[in-house]
């Protein structure tokens, strides 16, 4: 946002997404499209922030310059100003950004299930800690230990049927 506001760009007209990018429903981004009208330039800080496949990024730019809307990048190492279709040089650095962003989404899933894999070989617990209360869930397993139903241990616990199946270990 800083960068943004560094190019004169007043921050009522910045729109900000805080959700991943990988979901389709930004509506930072929708509120922008929404905005924009012929002559505007729509400012990115990168130009995957358009679209997370560069069949998603060419679509979008396609669609902005029929509704005669320009993109421009701020942080790519290459500079992008759609506001000139016909240049070719512009087209190039689109499609090469596209491919590139695409290309790094797919590493850092690449990565990320690797690494998880290898703590959990390792016996390593990977995801988001447990919220649940280590003395909820040894108060859960002792009624059930004592012959309490799934029922009565929800209800004495007041943790839900799922935490306690996804949490309490199995019968012995």
């Amino acid at each position: 946002m800083a960068a943004l506001e560094a190019e004169g760009i007043p921050t009522e007209l910045i729109h900000v997404d805080k959700k991943s990018g990988a979901t389709t429903d930004r509506p930072g981004l929708t509120a922008a499209l929404a905005h924009a009208r012929a002559g505007d330039v729509i400012v990115v800080h990168t130009l995957d922030r358009l679209g997370r496949t560069v069949r998603d990024t060419l679509n979008m730019i396609h669609e902005l310059d029929q509704r005669g809307v320009g993109v421009r990048n701020l942080a790519d190492p290459i500079r992008v100003d759609s506001s000139n279709p016909a240049d070719p040089m512009s087209q190039l650095a689109v499609v090469m950004l596209a491919l590139f962003g695409q290309m790094e989404r797919t590493y850092a899933v690449e990565r990320a299930a690797h690494a998880r894999s290898v703590a959990a070989a390792a016996g390593k617990r990977t995801g988001r800690p447990s919220v649940v209360a280590p003395d909820s869930l040894e108060h859960a397993v002792l009624l059930r230990d004592n012959g309490a139903t799934m029922g009565e241990i929800v209800t004495k616990t007041k943790l839900s049927r799922s935490t306690l199946y996804r949490h309490l270990p199995p019968r012995q």
